[in-house]
């Protein structure tokens, strides 16, 4: 358009007549909600009445006012009705947003919060499980208390013994050993009780030592530290264990001797048995796991959204889902990673195309829908006869009609090619087979045995035939899906464990920044070595900044946490990675590294070698960081890291905001020689 007639477009856009402003709205003779309870609270996984009446200025109820009520933040925790009647799913906060209106006047809108509190205490945890102390040694214990859906209680713990003269015990669970004998330390909240028994034997040691001797790691290593306690006769004393201790505090300790540090230098090592301590030390030197990163090619998308990436198993096409109002999933030609080209796309009815996945050979592809129109959600199945132009086949929405997160697609030589979805109105697993893909069949529904109003169901990784589920408030459950672990096929799962901690402590601080009712639960899960290593999806509940946009107005948060599943029976969280700015939302394994979406903390790497244990980014092991923000993207200038893909030495990270990246992470070149 020339200068001259870009002149002339505006001319006539300005003589055009003005559409006048809409009347104002009448005042609303309602001057307040009188809301009952006025403070409300529930127990979890019960149901709550709250009703509201609109009074005038006068305090009297007002004619022909209408009250409705919906959730308002975070919904993955309860539901409300439009009669105001709560169903609790879970513990934490639920807000209920009230609307009063008379017609023809400004609606009067007041929120309340609704603590979800967990039921009465129905079990305790004492912790370490350290049975046999000598006389004069002090051991710390800690207790947990649990309701009987499993959900943390923060209640005071009362402390005592059996036998003080044995062992006696502080408020804050500091146990003394104090004579020979045996005794009961036991651990109450009201009638609940824990109980430890404890012996002491008598002092006869007359020397510690630590084993090993000064050593040499790396800040990461993961050291196990023993003593060896003997007599004055030379006489080893078995199965005591020391009080651990370490100096600087650049690290953590175990109470088994476990040892990782988390800066370069010298430690000391410290087990003390009372009157009896023994030292060693170590001396650590830094991990040294930055690389390099090279920008290969880039395919920005700003239609929609930009969701899911998946490559298919030749390495030379790429598949790209869209959100945000998104219909299409995008085919891209990806044989020159330079210069990847859009070759086609299928669209469908959905305002979100959030999972993409083919199967193993490549002849079958999966994608996900949620928002359709016709509310015929469910799954997508191609044929990919020629990758670059997927062909539909068939679709599945029986039973899932609410929409589908998730699917992955595993192949079973015994039990054939199924998809594992999740179903986003139930919050169940559904087992569909795609022996045919053109006509997929259920095999088996699965879900957690608790109110819908509180069962979501995030992700689905499948490995070894068994289903690593990220069930939001119930944490991690693993389920038997043919590995027989448990006896468990795809027509009949089998729970082999469930891993649920506290995401209300976990994210305290989220709440504090912009108050209860915000979003966060088990997000993904990735099996690894005798790890499963689980990401939580967090988002606060309004802006973190007040009166802030873009950037400045929000932000995700979240924390990965190492899940050791070596022991079915007691599986334990030993690690973690918590951003300093950013989430932790999909991740990749490959090899001995970590890659991983961080929203808007971008693109991450990180070195998952050895033994894991602690905080992970105090260890130094961040490989490599990318900012993924862009100009020529969707939103401009703002990362929305949404995950990656691993494929031949690439990384292929999908943006949210700003499409596809593909980056190579280069070798680890020699530290430059000092002239």
């Amino acid at each position: 358009m020339t200068l001259a007639a870009f002149a002339l477009v505006t001319l006539l856009v300005q003589q055009q007549p003005v559409a006048p402003p809409p009347p104002p709205q009448t005042p609303s003779p309602i001057a307040r909600v009188q809301i009952t309870p006025e403070k409300p609270s529930m127990t979890a996984q019960d149901t709550l009445r709250i009703t509201a009446v609109a009074l005038d200025s006068a305090g009297k109820p007002v004619p022909n006012a209408t009250v409705r009520y919906f959730g308002a933040g975070g919904y993955f925790e309860g539901a409300v009705d439009s009669t105001g009647l709560v169903r609790s799913g879970s513990t934490g906060f639920f807000n209920v947003r009230v609307v009063a209106m008379v017609p023809g006047t400004k609606a009067v809108i007041q929120t309340v919060t609704i603590p979800m509190l967990p039921g009465p205490v129905a079990r305790l945890t004492v912790a370490p499980n350290v049975t046999r102390l000598v006389a004069g040694q002090r051991m710390r214990y800690s207790a947990e208390s649990f309701s009987a859906a499993n959900d943390k209680r923060d209640d005071d713990v009362r402390w005592r013994s059996s036998n003080a003269a044995v062992a006696r015990v502080s408020a804050q669970g500091l146990v003394t050993a104090v004579a020979a004998g045996r005794a009961t330390i036991i651990a109450s909240v009201g009638t609940v009780e824990q109980r430890l028994p404890v012996t002491v034997i008598a002092n006869t040691i007359r020397s510690v030592a630590v084993t090993p001797e000064a050593s040499t790691a790396k800040t990461g290593d993961v050291v196990r530290f023993k003593t060896n306690v003997l007599t004055a006769e030379g006489r080893r004393i078995e199965g005591l264990t020391p009080q651990w201790s370490m100096s600087p505090g650049q690290g953590m300790i175990t109470p088994e001797g476990e040892f990782v540090g988390y800066e370069p230098g010298e430690y000391t090592i410290t087990a003390n048995f009372g009157n009896r301590t023994a030292e060693t030390t170590i001396t650590l030197e830094a991990r040294d796991v930055r690389r390099q990163l090279t920008l290969v090619g880039r395919l920005p998308r700003t239609r929609f959204n930009t969701e899911e990436v998946w490559v298919h198993p030749n390495g030379k096409v790429a598949y790209l889902g869209s959100g945000g109002g998104g219909d299409v999933m995008y085919a891209i030609d990806i044989s020159d990673p330079a210069n990847p080209v859009v070759t086609d796309s299928v669209q469908t009815n959905t305002r979100r195309v959030n999972d993409v996945m083919t199967t193993p050979d490549g002849k079958t592809l999966v994608f996900t829908r949620e928002g359709a129109s016709d509310r015929k959600n469910g799954i997508v199945i191609c044929d990919l006869t020629d990758p670059l132009h997927p062909k539909v086949i068939a679709e599945f929405t029986e039973g899932v009609n609410g929409g589908v997160h998730s699917a992955f697609i595993y192949r079973d030589q015994k039990f054939g090619t199924n998809i594992f979805l999740t179903n986003d109105g139930t919050g169940a697993m559904h087992v569909i087979n795609i022996d045919d893909p053109a006509h997929p069949k259920q095999l088996a529904v699965w879900k957690t045995d608790r109110p819908d109003a509180g069962r979501t169901l995030h992700d689905i990784d499948v490995q070894d035939g068994l289903a690593y589920l990220s069930y939001w408030n119930d944490g991690l459950v693993v389920l038997d899906v043919g590995n027989g672990v448990k006896g468990g096929t795809p027509t009949e799962p089998k729970l082999v464990m469930q891993y649920k901690y506290d995401l209300n402590e976990l994210y305290r601080d989220v709440e504090r920044t912009a108050g209860p009712g915000f979003i966060r639960g088990t997000h993904t899960a990735w099996r690894t070595r005798n790890y499963v290593i689980i990401a939580d999806e967090v988002f606060p509940n309004g802006p973190t900044l007040r009166g802030g946009k873009d950037a400045s107005g929000g932000r995700a948060y979240g924390r990965l946490q190492v899940i050791d599943v070596s022991d079915w029976n007691n599986p334990k969280s030993v690690a973690w990675y918590e951003p300093e700015f950013g989430g932790v939302h999909n991740v990749w394994v490959a090899g001995d590294t970590l890659y991983m979406g961080a929203y808007n903390g971008g693109f991450r790497a990180f070195d998952i070698s050895g033994e894991l244990r602690g905080d992970l980014r105090e260890q130094g092991r961040e490989m490599a960081h990318v900012n993924t923000a862009d100009m020529t993207g969707r939103t401009q200038n703002t990362a929305m890291t949404w995950g990656v893909v691993v494929k031949d030495g690439l990384a292929f990270v999908n943006d949210m905001n700003n499409g596809l990246w593909i980056v190579r992470m280069e070798p680890r070149q020699p530290p430059a020689a000092v002239p």
